[in-house]
């Protein structure tokens, strides 16, 4: 490979829980956990917000408390929540972000646009999208010009295959992993029915070469690519795979992709703030990624795109009938150059790099917590966040496969396999555990009785996702003894049963079965 990333290595350790604690202690990334609200047991059943409560906008937000006088303390046992892969922790800052730019627009209205506070964090409206940009920019490894924070994922998808999705009758094949996010694969079969072409003959979609295996090697999207190169107009692919955790060699299959002539993008919604992203140097063309998994900006965040700064070039100097050339798009006013935005007038020049692929103006409001997070960003490096969700997600790892958790006759094995690469290298936060068939409901239960939040993916998957701004070794050692036991009751009782599942005694309160 050539992205630079942790080797595996080992944690020398007895697998105690006592030694769970030492490895806390010496985390030098410890003092973060403190910025997050880790949400308690009591309030994963909390059938009520109370306006007084815990996590209120008042609880949270200093400066709201200062003006009412509200305090709290709550001391109940935080739950084990595993779940960055799907919907990252609230930072402590938010509310507090979110209180400043309330009170701007209340106390300046319209003038909030071009004016600031000195005592507030938060630029003028106006500006607060180009900040996030900067800001977000050193995560993803590129520029700040080819950064830009605006819409959701998949609405940025679609503007820019808008734009690198030229197809013609020679040239016209999107390929596209097969197990890709659904919203991906629709979003690829409007784009190629919308260009006059049919899905069943445009679509190339990549899957293991055992139909038995999960992943996919990259010498393998290496042949597909070749297989197709002569027919292909975009490959789109994602940084890491939402189902098993796979982190694909990102610089190795946009350099193939390049040598062909096709231009590559990337899905990055479970990349971004977990793996080291270098955007820029890897050549990519462009990416696109939502802020509220790793970035903990919340359900729905504001998303983000990148595009290399190739294409986001804008030549006034060579126009042609007083048009200035750039690559084209779908436009829109927020794109505009920002030094005649408001002059009104109707000829279209874009921003030069990804801001000129805005379209509307973005939401000052759901900017506020993704500033919020990547405050806490600022406080550590991507290297240091990636180097120990490496120590994390190994240590998840080893407690898993060793035989202390269980009888002699009892493996882990037995009961469950760990699907994502065992690779550090080809793997992000995120281990996907599939359990023996028929035990997953009756697992789930416990897992959630117990206070532990992760996700499944039916019928057989869990995914468990140790985030390392705010995760510990303790709950990982606390995970795994509470996950193993489940799966030992689980077993016995579809033993008893006969018919190979387990009954559901518990209750689905977190609603899983609906939106999974």
């Amino acid at each position: 490979m050539t992205r630079g990333l942790p080797s595996k290595g080992r944690i020398d350790q007895d697998y105690s829980r006592a030694e769970a604690l030492e490895l806390d202690a010496s985390d030098s990334l410890q003092q973060l956990r403190s910025e997050f609200i880790i949400p308690t047991k009591d309030d994963l059943n909390r059938k009520s917000l109370s306006k007084q409560g815990s996590y209120s906008l008042y609880a949270q937000s200093e400066t709201l408390r200062s003006r009412t006088g509200f305090t709290s303390a709550n001391q109940e046992e935080p739950c084990i929540y595993l779940c960055a892969n799907s919907l990252g922790l609230q930072p402590r800052r938010t509310a507090d972000r979110v209180a400043d730019h309330l009170g701007a627009w209340a106390a300046k209205g319209v003038f909030g646009h071009f004016k600031g506070h000195e005592d507030s964090d938060l630029p003028a409206f106006v500006d607060i999208d180009d900040v996030a940009a900067q800001r977000m920019a050193p995560i993803v490894g590129a520029s700040a010009s080819e950064t830009a924070v605006m819409e959701t994922l998949t609405a940025n998808l679609h503007l820019m295959m808008a734009s690198f999705y030229r197809p013609n009758q020679a040239r016209y094949k999107i390929i596209l992993e097969g197990k890709a996010f659904p919203s991906d694969h629709y979003a690829v079969e409007s784009q190629i029915r919308h260009h006059g072409f049919e899905p069943e003959h445009a679509m190339v979609i990549v899957e293991p070469v055992d139909p038995t295996q999960t992943t996919i090697t990259t010498s393998h999207i290496q042949s597909i690519i070749d297989e197709h190169a002569s027919s292909t107009a975009l490959i789109l692919l994602p940084g890491v795979q939402y189902y098993t955790g796979q982190y694909f060699d990102i610089p190795t299959i946009t350099a193939h992709a390049h040598h062909h002539g096709i231009t590559i993008g990337w899905d990055l919604a479970h990349a971004v703030g977990n793996v080291e992203l270098s955007l820029h140097d890897w050549d990519v063309d462009f990416a696109v990624w939502c802020s509220y998994k790793y970035l903990n900006c919340g359900p729905g965040a504001i998303a983000g795109l990148f595009v290399h700064e190739k294409h986001g070039q804008v030549d006034k100097d060579e126009m042609e009938d007083g048009q200035v050339e750039f690559r084209p798009r779908l436009s829109g006013w927020w794109g505009g150059d920002k030094a005649t935005r408001f002059a009104m007038g109707n000829q279209f020049v874009p921003i030069p790099g990804a801001a000129g692929f805005q379209v509307g103006n973005p939401c000052a409001l759901a900017i506020c917590p993704l500033l919020a997070s990547l405050e806490i960003f600022e406080l550590t490096s991507m290297s240091a966040i990636r180097s120990k969700s490496v120590m994390l997600t190994n240590y998840l790892e080893e407690l898993l496969c060793r035989s202390e958790f269980l009888d002699a006759a009892e493996r882990p094995a037995q009961l469950f396999q760990i699907i994502t690469p065992s690779n550090p290298a080809e793997r992000g936060a995120q281990l996907s555990i599939r359990l023996k068939p028929g035990l997953l409901q009756c697992v789930m239960a416990e897992l959630e009785q117990q206070g532990v939040v992760v996700d499944e993916r039916k019928p057989d998957v869990v995914r468990v996702a140790p985030a390392p701004l705010y995760n510990t070794f303790s709950e990982v050692w606390e995970f795994v003894d509470i996950f193993v036991r489940a799966c030992l009751e689980a077993d016995k009782q579809a033993a008893q049963h006969g018919d190979g599942s387990a009954s559901f005694a518990g209750v689905d309160s977190k609603g899983w079965s609906h939106i999974k």
